[in-house]
């Protein structure tokens, strides 16, 4: 009997081990061929790409994501699909595909790639400064996360020029509406839109207007003061621009004689609120 059951052990231990070989052996193929598949379809993504055709690549890389989403493939296929629409401009699909990748993968090694593409979906969209800001935003937004995130990057550098351009896009904006309050008499808005201007996009190609416009409806609606204030920042600034004479051209001819004297006192008194628009022409 005792043999019996040390004969029954032995069976078991051995069908066991062998069992567990069978389950190990079964699992290394199903691995091997579910890699084989993954590479498969991400070379056919590349494939078709490089042939023009977009989206089948995107569905081929979509297709490696879902077969080992686990896997080291999964987060490049993403950014393969994203990258593939975005080629032929299907800048929807690809912005829809860039967001899913941000917060599927929040810590991946590439994600400061995702959100410049993100970036750039966005900023070739934007037509002029009267259309929506949408891709405006949204393309500030994510230069902006670009450089405050990843400031040593390539991306980071090429950021910076861009944000400088879509700034000159809202400064123009505000420009556009500012005449138009002007033109219409609405001074309040007008001085709100000009003072944007000149707070805010104060490096842009339009803040030197912005004082000039500013000059011209404080002096318009009897506020000389004021009006000789923004007088003053402009010629400090300015002061060989057309603006510049623009602006002195509304006061008399008392203001024109002792405008050099009463500017350098006030060059003096006011340095450091003036320092400010030193960048105005940095």
């Amino acid at each position: 009997m005792y043999r019996l059951k040390f004969f029954i052990f032995l069976l078991l231990i051995v069908f066991l081990v062998s069992c567990s070989k069978d389950v190990v052996e079964e699992n290394i193929i199903k691995e091997k061929s579910l890699d084989l598949q993954v590479m498969e379809a991400y070379n056919e993504g590349v494939e078709a790409l490089e042939d023009g055709d977009v989206l089948f690549a995107a569905k081929k890389f979509n297709e490696a994501e879902i077969l080992f989403p686990q896997g080291k493939w999964a987060p490049k296929s993403a950014l393969m699909a994203a990258y593939s629409y975005y080629t032929q401009d299907y800048y929807g699909d690809a912005i829809a595909e860039l967001e899913r990748f941000v917060k599927v993968y929040p810590l991946h090694e590439n994600l400061e790639y995702a959100y410049y593409l993100l970036a750039i979906c966005y900023y070739e969209q934007i037509v002029d400064e009267k259309k929506d800001l949408r891709s405006i935003t949204y393309a500030k937004e994510n230069f902006q996360i670009i450089i405050n995130r990843y400031p040593n990057t390539e991306y980071a550098l090429d950021a910076e020029f861009k944000l400088d351009l879509i700034n000159d896009i809202l400064a123009a904006k505000e420009m556009y509406i500012g005449r138009y309050y002007f033109d219409k008499k609405k001074w309040i808005p007008a001085i709100n839109r000009f003072r944007e201007i000149v707070d805010n996009y104060d490096t842009t190609i339009y803040a030197e207007e912005a004082l000039h416009r500013l000059v011209e409806v404080h002096y318009t609606l009897g506020l000389i003061d004021e009006a000789e204030k923004y007088a003053q920042l402009l010629g400090y600034n300015y002061q060989s621009s057309k603006w510049y004479e623009n602006s002195y051209s509304l006061f008399d001819k008392n203001y024109k004689i002792k405008k050099k004297e009463r500017f350098k006192t006030y060059k003096k008194k006011n340095s450091g609120i003036l320092k400010k628009f030193k960048s105005l022409i940095e």
